[in-house]
């Protein structure tokens, strides 16, 4: 096998995931692009949304998705309560909404909102929704790894907000 080194790449940094190495572990993960989403549920007290990124497909049959909300967020203890939910996928254009739902955003305030026939909160306009039930949780670290059952998707034609390296952008085609 022969070896070669291409001078336009950058060296390769190798990093052991430990207390002291968090920060190199998160910019590490940071490579990774992924789609940006808000999921909304109902509480006791009202309406709850989040913007999250650690969404995934699970399985076509049944139609299962994944999403792991931070055991250190106020809001934890409520998502992993809620029997239904909704993840919305943001448009690319639709970046004031991702910061509505961010620490420290105004959230549900004056946006257009309304209830699922689950009783749900569903925003207008995103890219993808996929309203679910609730159909395990699973302890993940810092975290909890919540399962949804599909029951309706709802899709627009749009570009994706994109998020990678702590910076939201486009996906961009390459021919």
């Amino acid at each position: 096998m022969t070896s070669t080194t291409d001078s336009t790449v950058s060296p390769e940094m190798l990093i052991v995931p430990e207390q002291g190495d968090q920060r190199a572990y998160r910019n590490a993960l940071g490579s990774f692009t992924t789609g940006v989403t808000v999921v909304t549920a109902m509480a006791d007290q009202g309406p709850i949304g989040m913007t999250v990124n650690s969404f995934a497909s699970v399985s076509l049959d049944p139609p299962l998705v994944l999403w792991s909300p931070a055991k250190s967020s106020t809001k934890h203890a409520l998502f992993t309560a809620a029997t239904h939910f909704a993840v919305h996928v943001l448009g690319a254009e639709q970046d004031e909404l991702c910061r509505a739902f961010s620490r420290g955003g105004s959230a549900f305030a004056d946006l257009p909102w309304t209830l699922n026939t689950e009783g749900t909160p569903i925003l207008p306009g995103t890219i993808a929704r996929f309203e679910c039930r609730r159909a395990d949780a699973h302890d993940a670290g810092d975290h909890t790894i919540i399962l949804g059952r599909v029951l309706r998707v709802a899709l627009r034609d749009g570009e994706p907000l994109c998020f990678s390296r702590g910076m939201f952008g486009r996906f961009a085609e390459r021919r």
